[in-house]
């Protein structure tokens, strides 16, 4: 996703007929839509693959978070070489890679196939993302017509992600977990075939240089934090390993800042982060959508392995959070002429935290009733955070910075999806070790075996004797509530945080 501006003033292009153009939109739209679905449509499907494929904790959690792990990480970077060899090829190519990687994944047979083929699926959604929006502006030169096109485009992903989880559950309960991807192929062959035929050429006549240097500073030193995280979670605790590998991701990351702010032409501007503005709503963003799509995943694991739901049903389950979402995007530009960005920014995420601390006092999966309010206030919030967080980090740059102000915007949301499983995941993983009570009759090995995730004590029920297996089952749903509990009470915390930072950080600067 490269400047707006840049596009505008420096590629003279005509716009084609007015129906291609909705057409073009048509098929980046559909696009975005399937990146955001397979950015949560495992979510339901992680029980039944966990019994086939058997990941370790660390494991499941590279499964799921790999993806807008790879997404965020080269979101600028793809953007940067589309405006080189040409926004239309890349976003082709994206396709094309999306398609494979969706039918190596469905066929995977290993944990490691399995986070391969969901690493290519996040090479490919960041080929596909860097470039749609360039590609709007060249083809709706009607300011008009403009805006209407990127507020869909906006909404495709966001809307993808929130009903991923039904979409899984609706293959998972009839073709198995490995559908999830396969429906992938036959929507993505379509979108390629029409978007080769609409989708015109356009470059920029100066790119930027693709610096190769910083591209694998940011993604070794991403990777490198977020394994020692998941590493620290799999073992609940620390060791020598673990410490070093944290280090050297930070140690990376902080060579990649000090080099954006050194060279001519940086990957990602931190100097934009300089606006106290711009700043609070990025950390706004990323605290939000990072704790939504965590809900979304160990909401669906919590239902199905406490409360015995069935795919299928847990992906029903979370439509009133998905349908409070999309309400509370439509609605969020009335709460910002009512109240302001600021206050409805802070009030939304407020509400998003009440109700993930009234989910961890009275969530009860036998209860379902009892979920229905908070879900609903947290779908709600979320979506005038999304909104008003992402208007706020474009606001708050210099026109002529908004392209840069987009590519950061975008990477916010990768980023803080990516983060919230990979930090949760862990405190959950260790609550869980920690917490699972003692059975009797069950043996040191056994219960090594049980500590390693509650898909193994589900599995070695089958092998233990009936009043053993269900006081290991107890146990392990014990344990597994006892960390959902955890995760939901620390996300809730992080968002207070996050509220008070908004509040006081997003005031208008002082007119003179």
């Amino acid at each position: 996703m490269r400047a707006i501006e840049e596009t505008e003033h420096g590629e003279p292009a005509a716009a084609p007929p007015r129906r291609r153009r909705w057409l073009v939109l048509a098929v980046v739209s559909g696009s975005l839509l399937l990146c955001g679905i397979d950015l949560t449509v495992l979510h339901v499907a992680v029980p039944s693959m966990s019994r086939e494929l058997k990941p370790s904790p660390a494991g499941l959690l590279w499964i799921v978070d790999v993806y807008s792990l790879t997404l965020a990480a080269l979101l600028v970077t793809c953007g940067t070489l589309g405006d080189r060899i040409g926004r239309r090829r890349m976003v082709l190519s994206g396709f094309v890679t999306f398609g494979l990687a969706s039918a190596a994944a469905a066929f995977s047979t290993s944990t490691a196939q399995l986070i391969a083929a969901r690493a290519v699926l996040g090479v490919g959604a960041a080929m596909i993302m860097a470039s749609t929006v360039a590609i709007i502006r060249v083809v709706f030169t009607d300011d008009r017509e403009r805006a209407v096109a990127i507020g869909i485009w906006t909404a495709a992903h966001s809307v993808g992600a929130t009903i991923g989880p039904l979409a899984g559950g609706l293959v998972t309960a009839r073709w198995g977990w490995g559908a999830v991807f396969l429906i992938n192929v036959p929507v993505i062959v379509v979108i390629l075939a029409v978007g080769a035929r609409v989708i015109p050429e356009s470059q920029h006549p100066v790119p930027r240089r693709w610096d190769l240097a910083s591209v694998a500073l940011s993604v070794t030193g991403l990777a490198s934090v977020v394994y020692a995280l998941k590493q620290a979670g799999e073992h609940a605790g620390v060791n020598g390993v673990i410490v070093t590998t944290a280090v050297a991701g930070s140690v990376l990351l902080y060579v990649f800042v000090r080099r954006q702010r050194r060279i001519a032409e940086p990957l990602l501007d931190f100097s934009l982060f300089r606006e106290r503005r711009f700043t609070t709503a990025t950390l706004c963003v990323i605290g939000c959508f990072g704790s939504y799509v965590a809900l979304l995943f160990f909401l669906t694991q919590w239902l199905q392995q406490v409360g015995e739901y069935s795919p299928l049903r847990a992906g029903l389950a979370l439509m009133p959070l998905a349908g409070a979402n999309a309400i509370g995007a439509v609605t969020a530009p009335w709460a910002a002429n009512r109240w302001g960005n600021r206050w409805a920014l802070t009030g939304a995420l407020a509400l998003f935290a009440t109700a993930l601390a009234a989910m961890a006092v009275v969530g009860d999966t036998a209860h379902y009733g009892m979920l229905l309010v908070p879900l609903l206030g947290a779908g709600y919030g979320a979506g005038i955070v999304m909104t008003l967080g992402a208007d706020s980090i474009m606001s708050a740059a210099q026109p002529e910075r908004s392209g840069e102000a987009a590519a950061i915007q975008e990477t916010s949301f990768e980023l803080g999806a990516s983060l919230g499983v990979a930090v949760l995941g862990t405190v959950l993983t260790a609550v869980y070790r920690t917490g699972l009570p003692q059975v009797p009759g069950l043996g040191p090995d056994g219960r090594a075996t049980a500590e390693e995730s509650f898909a193994d004590a589900a599995d070695l029920t089958e092998h233990l004797p009936s009043q053993t297996a269900q006081a290991l089952l107890r146990a392990a749903q014990q344990a597994y509530d006892h960390g959902f509990t955890t995760v939901v009470a620390i996300a809730a915390a992080g968002l207070v945080v996050t509220a008070v930072m908004a509040a006081v950080l997003l005031r208008p600067p002082k007119r003179s």
